[in-house]
């Protein structure tokens, strides 16, 4: 098999509609919107959820539990095998080393050292948090775990400072 024998399945592949093409087209003339009505007009959508003035569902149904997400804490994860795959024996793993490796987010400020994976060469590891698989790992390969105490939230530099 070559690339150029390559073809789509039937039916993966559709002809654009075109619309208002004459009427043998099946398309044309109201081009599938029927005649007249809300509907047939530009810009007729009713908005997602609108009953024609009835009370909604959404709004006939009460309020449930509570959303947490503003506060909520995202932890950027690194398993002992990325760095097992990502870096040299004998060095530095910490925040800024992990981010120019494209190992966590820019954002995430808080890391923690999860346990996925075999670890054989030595690290000095400087994380939020760890878990114990992970911490175990790192002493067996002969390596050392440090638990850095950052401000969870810095305050912004002004512009112009």
């Amino acid at each position: 098999m070559r690339l150029h024998d390559l073809k789509p399945l039937p039916g993966a592949k559709h002809r654009k509609k075109r619309l208002g093409i004459g009427e043998s087209s099946g398309h044309g003339k109201t081009s599938g919107r029927g005649h007249k009505g809300q509907r047939a007009r530009s810009g007729g959508s009713i908005r997602p959820g609108f009953e024609g003035g009835q009370m909604p569902l959404i709004r006939r149904l009460p309020k449930r539990g509570f959303n947490n997400s503003r506060f909520k804490e995202v932890v950027g994860i690194v398993n002992v095998g990325d760095l097992e795959k990502f870096f040299e024996g004998g060095t530095l793993v910490n925040e800024s080393i992990l981010r120019g490796r494209g190992l966590i987010r820019g954002h995430l400020r808080v890391v923690k050292l999860l346990g996925k994976g075999s670890l054989t060469k030595q690290f000095s590891i400087e994380v939020d948090r760890t878990s114990t698989a992970a911490r175990e790992k790192v002493e067996k390969a002969g390596g050392n775990i440090s638990l850095c105490k950052r401000p969870l939230w810095e305050k912004p530099i002004p512009v112009g400072a």
